[in-house]
């Protein structure tokens, strides 16, 4: 049985998983840069190392005094401009943007196997913020992150933003800055279509639940397991590992990932509907304000344009529209001040 399960998990992941090792990201750490890009996703060397911005002792850019962060506001983010701070300045200076990304996550920021690239929803983004930045080439330091090390990679400044689908919360607030929301999603239950479970309550009761460490999901299971037992990998990928080899029995993440994971395998489906809201940020220093506000003056041109015209729409229809299907658009912006 066991062998059968990893000839189809090879089966199920070739397709998008050519130059990394699947069954060795449940070992994953924060790993080495994936790529050094010039212009659109050509990689000119690989390996090297991003050179870490300065570590500042004051903090003239630190986010100002708003209204308490609650569940109802937590997506409000600073209003856009396009002046050049702080942060904005050292970047161009760097002439280069360093960025926290996924590798292993179909749609969303993964290898392509057709042209060695980094590719997906997350990862056109990336290009538009550097492009507005950097100029029309812009040069691009991707650097892998496990789900738990988001936002330790920004507390040091080892990379200038995450863009990894990253919910907005109070909790990720108290520690980085967000941009306003690019992504709406929900947490949902994943598991095999012939699962008795049914969604995110008392059928879980007696399974093996699987979630990324650091994530909305391991939050939401600590609050209430509903009996199940529950396993905690780097990478919501490796959950989906574990649950084909037979080591676990369903998996809890964002349904927009989990959307794209049933493409992936179609022996597994979602079950129930999305139990929290999960609005998707860029993620940035605390301090960094002037680069807030210059990412949310990227995401107010990236939604401009309608169902038709606009960049966000046109990424939706490449990346996503296939496995989560009738999404109109964005969600709005909101600002604190």
């Amino acid at each position: 049985m066991r062998a059968r399960g990893l000839r189809n998990l090879r089966a199920v992941m070739a397709p998008v998983a050519s130059g990394m090792c699947v069954m060795a990201a449940a070992a994953a750490v924060l790993v080495p840069t994936l790529g050094h890009a010039s212009g659109h996703g050509e990689p000119v060397r690989h390996g090297a190392s991003a050179p870490a911005a300065p570590h500042g002792a004051s903090r003239p850019g630190a986010v100002p005094a708003t209204a308490r962060c609650t569940a109802g506001n937590a997506a409000e983010s600073l209003r856009p401009s396009s002046a050049d701070g702080p942060a904005v300045s050292r970047i161009k200076e760097k002439g280069q943007l360093v960025v926290g990304v996924d590798q292993n996550t179909y749609r969303w920021g993964y290898r392509d196997p057709a042209t060695g690239k980094l590719a997906g929803f997350d990862i056109d983004l990336v290009w538009a913020i550097a492009r507005d930045i950097l100029g029309p080439h812009p040069d691009v330091v991707f650097k892998a992150v496990p789900t738990a090390e988001r936002v330790p990679a920004l507390q040091r400044r080892s990379v200038d933003l995450v863009v990894r689908t990253m919910t907005i919360n109070c909790a990720r607030k108290a520690q980085v800055a967000f941009s306003t929301a690019y992504f709406q999603a929900g947490q949902q239950v994943l598991a095999p279509k012939a699962s008795h479970i049914k969604a995110f309550d008392d059928s879980l009761r007696g399974q093996r639940v699987c979630t990324a460490a650091g994530s909305t999901g391991e939050s939401e299971l600590r609050r209430q397991r509903h009996g199940a037992t529950v396993l905690t990998m780097p990478n919501q990928l490796d959950c989906l590992v574990r649950l084909q080899l037979g080591e676990a029995d369903a998996v809890v993440t964002d349904n927009a990932l989990a959307a794209a994971q049933t493409a992936q395998d179609p022996t597994v489906e979602l079950k129930g509907s999305p139990f929290t809201d999960e609005p998707y940020g860029v993620a940035m220093n605390k301090g960094d304000t002037d680069l807030v506000r210059r990412v949310n003056k990227v995401l107010d041109d990236y939604r401009d344009g309608g169902s038709d015209d606009s960049p966000w729409m046109r990424a939706y229809r490449t990346w996503l529209k296939a496995d989560l299907p009738g999404i109109p658009g964005p969600p709005s912006p909101e600002y604190s001040d």
